[in-house]
Order: C-alpha cells, then sequence, then structure tokens
C-alpha cells in the first residue's frame, strides 16, 4: 500500500508494504533512475526524515524500471566544467550527504538491486547494510574512464571493507562491470535471488529482522557500523559494553526472557 508522503518527493517513491517496512524507490525509470541534484536533496531529507520514524524496523532501496540506480545524470552535468570550484564542492556535498543520510538511518538498510548500478548507484548500494540482486545486477565505478577518481560518495571506503582492498583497486583502476555471480563471489551481494521474486525476498528479510528485538537491531546497526571505524579492539568493547547494558534497562530483553521461559513468542514494543 501507498503511504502519505511527509516529504515533497518527486524522484523517490514511498511505500509501506508491510508493518515496519519501508520501500524506497528511485523513481526515474526513462533515465535509469540516474541521479539528479534533485534527486541527492531528496535522499538526504528522507534520510533525515527516517530518524524520527520509530514505527518502522527495515527499509528497501530498489529503482523503478530495468536498473537500480545509473549514476549521475549527465544531462545535470552539463554546465560542470564552467561551474566555480566553491559552488562544484557545494554540489558534491550535497550528494556526499545524502549518501551518508541513507546510510545513518537508524534501522536496516536492504538494497534490492534489480538491474545496473553504476557509480553513484553503486555508492547507493554501498550504503545499504544488506544487498540482494537479480541476476541483471552488475557493478562498477568507472569514474577514471571521465577523468575523477574512485573516491567518491564513500566508494572508496566502503568497496575495500565489502571486497578487500586488492579487488577494490582493480575494480576501480580498470572501471569494468562486477557481473551478478562474481558479485555474489566476493562478497558484494549477500545473494542472488530470481528477479521475479526480488522484492518478496528483500520482504522476507525485512520480516525477519523486523521479528525481532527493535532496540538489539537497532544498536546491533550501530555496532557495526562505528567499529568499521574504531581504532582498537578495546574501542569496540567499550561500545558494545554501553550498548548492551543499555538493552538490559530497556523492555525487551526481559519480555524475551518471560516468553523464553512460557515458550511463546515474544512481544517486542522497542522501548
Amino acid at each position: 500500500m501507498s503511504v502519505t508522503q511527509p516529504l515533497q518527493l518527486e524522484t523517490v517513491r514511498l511505500e509501506e508494504p508491510a508493518e515496519g517496512v519501508l520501500l524506497v524507490t528511485l523513481d526515474r525509470p526513462e533515465r535509469l533512475n540516474a541521479q539528479t541534484n534533485q534527486m541527492f536533496d531528496e535522499l538526504e531529507r528522507l534520510g533525515l526524515h527516517l530518524r524520527d520514524r520509530d514505527d518502522l524496523r527495515v527499509v528497501i532501496l530498489t529503482g523503478a524500471g530495468r536498473a537500480f540506480c545509473a549514476g549521475f545524470d549527465l544531462d545535470d552535468a552539463e554546465d560542470m566544467a564552467q561551474v566555480g570550484a566553491l559552488s562544484m564542492l557545494r554540489r558534491q556535498e550535497l550528494a556526499a550527504r545524502a549518501m551518508h543520510a541513507i546510510r545513518s538511518v537508524p534501522m536496516p538498510t536492504i538494497a534490492a538491486v534489480n538491474g545496473a548500478a553504476a557509480g553513484g548507484g553503486f555508492a547507493l548500494a554501498l550504503a545499504a547494510d544488506i544487498r540482494l540482486g537479480s541476476p541483471a545486477a552488475r557493478f562498477n565505478c568507472a569514474f577514471v574512464r571521465i577523468g575523477l577518481s574512485l573516491g567518491d560518495l564513500g566508494t572508496s571506503w566502503m568497496l575495500p571493507r565489502l571486497i578487500g582492498p586488492g579487488r577494490a583497486a582493480e575494480v576501480g583502476y580498470t572501471g569494468r562491470f562486477i557481473e551478478s555471480e562474481e558479485a555474489e563471489r566476493i562478497g558484494l551481494l549477500n545473494r542472488i535471488v530470481p528477479a521475479e521474486s526480488l522484492l518478496d525476498e528483500a520482504l522476507a528479510l525485512a520480516g525477519q529482522i523486523a521479528a525481532n528485538s527493535p532496540g538489539g537491531v537497532r544498536l546491533s546497526k550501530r555496532a557495526l557500523q562505528a567499529n568499521m571505524e574504531a581504532g582498537s579492539y578495546a574501542a569496540a568493547l567499550e561500545l558494545e559494553n554501553r550498548g548492551q547494558a543499555l538493552l538490559t534497562r530497556a523492555a525487551d530483553m526481559p519480555e524475551a526472557l518471560r516468553a523464553f521461559k512460557e515458550k511463546r513468542a515474544p512481544n517486542f514494543v522497542g522501548d
């Protein structure tokens, strides 16, 4: 079912196909969902809005039509060479803020990659916590082919952490495509599923996540993301200790223990 959109969004479509699950669809199929400055602005505003959606458990990202996202729309880039350095920096920072806002939403995100994810579209897929792909999913970051760098929208940070620095260097320096089978083999995709059931599989996975303690899941995401940047094992333990101690003060852990003893499903409230 469609939801009443709390934001004025033209390039992104929102639906709530199941309780606690938000489906975010990039909605420029005639342009392979290519990103524009307007889309970046809308993604940033959406990410900030989702910080206050305590009722949501999972967000699914996908693309309308036959592509996930073809990267930056070149029609929006025609004046790029003429724009001043500071104006260009503002545009770049807008795009980067959009990626950061999506990656930073408190609930888990699943990218349902239904086709090509290139450039900034690749970066958006990398910003998700989990990636499912159809056989048509393919990825590339061919920045070097247009005189730019792999260092774009978080790609140079996320990609080596997912597939290793050597593979990331090869992909980034050649600009070649990673097809779906290779993407699954090297860990870029969690798994490949049939195209016709891609969203169903994403919804089923979202349901498995949503069945767990909301606070536990959210603090698990926080720990995974924060500890990718932790400087030491000791720092990681400190963050984990804080999260676990907080969760023992919430309602869901005692409820889970009672449910276990009573041999029933827990009734999580997320508080």
